[in-house]
């Protein structure tokens, strides 16, 4: 036998074994980027389910922080009849600030547009109560502001601050449940 008939003999069983060993190759790389594909997805919707029940929480504890310093339900908690207007003036924006800090970590997950009306609302809230203390004695009885907080919040004409934030927090809350995202 000669050189070149060794040589075809040798290129008889390479070529088909290389070409296996391609063909096999190719598709074993193509099932496992598929697998791969397949796990990445997995771990997405589970991070994107668990992501959204954290979103869909702190939307409930913003709701629960509106409706906590909203004056209707916040001075009925916080009001005493032995408190001076400067007491409950101090007593309503310690109440404010405290039930905001306690919710700051909340901005992680919701809009911009939500955090900034949270925001606002404390802002407001805190503001209103100022200016209505503002124009009473210090020394007076607490009842005068109390009076004329609930007096302002009753009859407003449209919605209080309070109310629109809980609006706005609403909106966003049917966009995330159908969409997903903000």
């Amino acid at each position: 036998m000669d050189t070149s008939q060794q040589l075809l003999e040798i290129l008889k069983f390479t070529i088909p074994s290389l070409t296996v060993l391609a063909v096999t190759y190719i598709i074993i790389n193509k099932f496992l980027v598929a697998q791969t594909q397949r796990q990445q997805m997995a771990i997405f919707e589970g991070v994107q389910d668990t992501t959204i029940k954290l979103r869909l929480q702190a939307y409930e504890r913003l709701i629960l922080f509106v409706e906590r310093i909203s004056p209707r339900q916040m001075l009925p908690r916080v009001y005493d009849s032995s408190l001076t207007v400067a007491d409950l003036r101090q007593l309503i924006t310690m109440t404010i600030m405290s039930e905001y800090e306690y919710n700051l970590s909340q901005q992680i997950y919701v809009s911009k547009n939500v955090w900034e009306t949270i925001r606002n609302v404390k802002e407001q809230e805190i503001n209103m109560v100022n200016k209505l203390a503002a124009k009473f004695d210090p020394a007076a009885p607490a009842k005068e502001l109390y009076t004329k907080i609930l007096d302002i919040v009753l009859q407003a004409d449209g919605e209080i601050p309070t109310d629109v934030a809980v609006n706005i927090i609403n909106t966003e809350v049917r966009r995330v449940m159908s969409y997903g995202s903000y």
